[in-house]
């Protein structure tokens, strides 16, 4: 049971650095150090936002509209967060 605790927990690491890898890409987008129009960029994009949405699309619904800034990131790290400190106060059931 605790290569199962093991495994949760880097699936949830793999989820953060994945939303993390997104803003930092859409800050690099949107301030112009990248563009759309090259290929490797485009499609990193594309991918990450195919990954994401599924994601974000429930919890921008469910947010307020904030004119133009996307807190959806933010709830997604809070999630994995607070999933990780349940899955660390509960390691006792894994072991």
């Amino acid at each position: 049971m605790t290569s199962l605790f093991q495994i949760l927990m880097l699936l949830l690491d793999v989820a953060f650095y994945i939303v993390i890898a997104h803003v930092i890409l859409s800050w690099l987008i949107n301030f112009g150090v990248l563009n759309l129009r090259q290929p490797i960029v485009a499609q990193i994009w594309d991918g990450l936002n195919r990954l994401l949405e599924p994601v974000y699309g429930p919890i921008r619904r469910a947010l307020p509209a904030m004119g133009g800034l996307d807190l959806a990131p933010l709830v997604v790290f809070i999630a994995i967060y607070a999933l990780r400190i349940i899955l660390i106060n509960n390691a006792g059931v894994f072991l």
